[in-house]
């Protein structure tokens, strides 16, 4: 999504340094391998071993192409960024080859065990913590990380629900649960999807890693090196324009306060917010709440 604007953002050199820290098929990837010369390195990351394996299998013959599995939160713990780089980019959320497999548990679309790990081979599956979890702590999830209204009364038809002899086990009872507590209020929209997109937050930790992921990213990055980071949610997209403001904007004064020390900018934002135009929604809707803010280090 967003394949040309988030290049352009990039602003690929041939002799340059990149890391994709969420390679998922590879898209923005092949893009940045395009443009650079034999003496280029990309980085490819990504939590999923599948996204992972089709990394490993596609350039494993490239010399110019290091690939580890893991979350972008860790990246300035993986030696290969040790030398800088000239650009990182992150595409946040879910990815449509996770979206389209109902056995990964992400999606009410079609039914599936309600995992939605990234990393099938970590973590707890959502289906298990709401086993577990006491009414006011999925309430708070629902809130924190969904903007959910109806959070309480969602949490708990859940924990209803665990009492009984048939807890939650896969997408499609959630969807039905949710459905059935709050009613359709959008005809446009699920009555689960901001249920969804919580519990998959959360179980992932994706706000916590994206936070740490940010200052990773620039501590790695070599002056003039660009930061593109492509989210699908105000939750996302707010962490990214606070990171890049209070790193780019010196903080409001205080007469009331000792004058503080001079600010110096890290970073400058590279243009306004991004969206999808309309020829690529024709073409994929699901960029519609795609947003890309750019950002260049400064020192």
């Amino acid at each position: 999504m967003l394949y040309a604007q988030t290049l352009a953002g990039l602003n690929v050199r041939g002799d340059g340094r990149y890391l994709d820290g969420t390679f998922g098929r590879g898209g923005h990837a092949r893009g940045v391998l395009e443009r650079l010369g034999p003496a280029g390195r990309l980085l490819l990351m990504d939590k999923d071993p599948e996204a992972i394996a089709v990394a490993q299998r596609e350039f494993a013959g490239d010399a110019r192409v290091a690939v580890r599995q893991g979350s972008f939160a860790g990246l300035a713990d993986w030696s290969e960024t040790d030398a800088g780089l000239d650009g990182v980019l992150f595409d946040l959320g879910v990815s449509s080859p996770q979206i389209d497999q109902p056995q990964r548990g992400f999606s009410f679309m079609q039914d599936g065990p309600l995992d939605m790990r990234m990393d099938p081979a970590t973590g707890m599956p959502v289906a298990q913590w709401l086993a577990q979890a006491d009414e006011r702590e999925i309430a708070d999830v629902l809130w924190a990380y969904g903007e959910e209204k109806q959070s309480r009364r969602i949490a708990r038809a859940i924990v209803a629900r665990a009492a009984s002899p048939s807890p939650l086990a896969t997408t499609a009872e959630l969807a039905d649960l949710v459905a059935a507590t709050i009613g359709r209020r959008d005809p446009h929209k699920h009555p689960a999807t901001r249920t969804f997109q919580a519990l998959r937050i959360f179980i992932n930790r994706e706000l916590d890693d994206l936070n740490t992921g940010l200052v990773a990213a620039v501590s790695r990055l070599h002056i003039g090196g660009r930061l593109a980071v492509i989210s699908f949610h105000s939750l996302e997209d707010r962490a990214v324009k606070r990171f890049i403001a209070e790193l780019a904007k010196a903080p409001p004064g205080n007469r009331r306060l000792p004058e503080p020390t001079a600010f110096v900018p890290t970073l400058r934002a590279v243009g306004d917010a991004i969206t999808a135009d309309a020829d690529e929604l024709a073409h994929n809707p699901r960029a519609r709440s795609a947003v890309l803010r750019v950002a260049e280090k400064l020192q």
